[in-house]
């Protein structure tokens, strides 16, 4: 396996120094010879002495050379032990230099490969196949509903999957063939190919395919599971004008060639071809245009209505991002956020619209609250209930306004630091409300051991109510788990009059859908809260003011 190429801001830099200090540190045995050659020096004057004294003849050895003689000793045993340390102190340093290189290159449960070292690896398989006349193939490979796995059977069998399928992987590899975890459950192996044989490669990915299609037994659970692979080769045609495919790009495509294969019905494996080509370019795009947007504020926050069911009264809005951009038009969520969060742009694309949304929402009536989603991603930042609260304070936004949905996704990640955000959030005042909730197959204890405020069915199942009995069995059994918790219920996807008339029998719960109109920018939104006065204004001693109602075929005109 190809080593990683060393980089010049490494701190175990300063590990090496010491290595090579250590090294060279010739003063201990330094000593040592002198304090030999001294030895061979008053050795021969002494030693003759001491024996002709024990035979009777002469006055014995002199006493000053006789010291020379003991300290010379002493200094050969201190300089030689002092030597001694050293090597063993470089070896061991060694060894923790070798650990720690392993540590920061490799994944720690399957032992292949991580993401941040393939790239330099296949850089260097690359360079050293093109001198052999060899070009490079990247096979990417996503195990099939990987997730069902976990959540039904925990994440100690998941893993011991994984490790079992980088080991199948592994056994069919060629040698020089490298094999890395890009992390989850997704793979990658970059193998040296002769352009001559280019079958070989098709070879390689149906016994790929065949390999991790086994049967495991694991723990004694008898595991079934499939993967979906893309390929592609360093030699593809490029456009002109465009460097030659490097790690980064090989792995771009070869992702869009697996995610072919995934919606062809998995268990199979695509090539990377010219048609696909416009996608890559297409996603370069988005990439860049994201990050240009965040920074030019194309993202801007949509406002779909939150309404109480049983009053018909409107309680607030969700915000939901939207990209418009000059060059692109308008782009779907549903494309950008699963790229903003792959680039690491996520962050600041949901900061900036929450910012925004802040704003806005604080000129709406006082009774209306605000709903946002944050990523996953976001979850994993210490520091994100910091720097949502300094957002709070620069709107001066009341907290009790602001809900923040996390979806069920979240409770698999790590539910200790879960646990910690969300604490911090309550402890600022904001309310938590569990996202799609029934999709997730999160447990009843998790529910119960996070201090939510709030569960939203998934749309899919209020969608289907009407029409499909295990939907409806799923929103009657949720609606009932809030009653009992304690815990109030938000159903999504409420698009016609017969959805919200079975929802209506549940009993105290909010909606929000297409019946009461499309998500709104906030020029709209604006526009009608004023029409039904529900702008904020300074408080008067009167009475309370009731929240009018947003009448379903008024709101979906709007």
């Amino acid at each position: 396996m190809a080593d990683s190429k060393h980089n010049p801001g490494d701190p175990r830099d300063g590990t090496r120094k010491r290595f090579g200090r250590a090294e060279r540190d010739m003063v201990a045995l330094g000593i040592a010879t002198a304090a030999i050659i001294m030895f061979v020096g008053t050795g021969g004057v002494v030693v003759p002495q001491v024996v002709r004294s024990f035979a009777g003849v002469g006055l014995g050895p002199d006493k000053a050379l006789t010291s020379a003689l003991l300290l010379n000793i002493a200094l050969i045993i201190f300089g030689w032990r002092r030597y001694r340390q050293l090597a063993l102190e470089v070896q061991e340093r060694r060894k923790a230099e070798e650990q720690a290189k392993l540590l920061a290159e490799t994944d720690p449960l399957t032992g292949c490969l991580n993401r941040r070292s393939l790239a330099d690896a296949t850089a260097e398989l690359i360079t050293r196949g093109s001198e052999r006349g060899e070009v490079v193939a990247l096979v990417m490979i996503d195990l099939d509903n990987f997730k069902q796995i976990n959540d039904f059977n925990g994440h100690s069998i998941g893993d011991q999957v994984l490790r079992e399928c980088a080991a199948r992987i592994a056994a069919l590899l060629p040698k020089r063939a490298l094999l890395a975890r890009l992390g989850g459950d997704e793979f990658a192996c970059v193998v040296p190919l002769d352009p001559k044989r280019p079958e070989a490669i098709d070879d390689l990915a149906a016994e790929l395919i065949e390999a991790i299609a086994s049967r495991s037994d694991v723990s004694g659970n008898g595991i079934e599971i499939t993967a979906s692979l893309g390929l592609t080769r360093s030699d593809f045609s490029r456009e002109v004008g465009e460097e030659p495919a490097d790690a980064h790009t090989l792995l771009h495509m070869a992702d869009i060639a697996m995610y072919h294969a995934k919606r062809a019905g998995k268990n199979r494996y695509f090539w990377f071809d010219a048609p696909m080509q416009n996608e890559l370019r297409f996603r370069r795009e988005i990439e860049q245009g994201i990050r240009r947007g965040i920074r030019l504020g194309e993202f801007v926050p949509f406002y779909e209505q939150q309404i109480d069911l049983s009053t018909g009264q409107l309680t607030g809005f969700e915000m939901l991002a939207r990209w418009k951009s000059p060059a692109l038009g308008v782009i779907s969520p549903e494309i950008f956020i699963p790229i903003a969060e792959e680039i690491g742009a996520i962050a600041d694309l949901s900061e900036s619209v929450i910012a925004q949304a802040l704003e806005d929402a604080k000129t709406w009536d006082p009774r209306l609250t605000l709903s946002v989603n944050i990523s996953p991603l976001q979850m994993r930042d210490p520091w994100f209930a910091q720097k949502l609260l300094k957002m709070l304070l620069e709107a001066n936004f009341p907290p009790h306004r602001l809900e923040i949905e996390i979806t069920e996704s979240c409770l698999h990640e790590n539910i200790g630091e879960v646990r910690t955000l969300v604490t911090s959030l309550k402890n600022q005042g904001i309310r938590i409300s569990l996202d799609d909730f029934g999709t997730g197959y999160s447990s009843l204890a998790q529910l119960r051991s996070l201090p939510f405020d709030r569960i939203k069915i998934d749309r899919m199942f209020v969608t289907n109510l009407t029409e499909d009995s295990d939907s409806a069995a799923i929103v009657d059994a949720v609606t009932r788990l809030g009653k009992d918790l304690g815990l109030p219920v938000t159903a999504e996807g409420i698009e016609n009059k017969e959805i919200l008339e079975r929802l209506m029998q549940y009993g105290d719960i909010k909606g929000q859908g297409f019946l009461y109109g499309q998500p709104q920018p906030a020029s709209v939104t604006r526009d009608k809260l004023a029409s039904l006065d529900l702008l904020s204004e300074p408080p008067t001693p009167s009475a309370e003011r009731i929240t009018p109602a947003i009448d379903p075929k008024t709101a979906s005109q709007g």
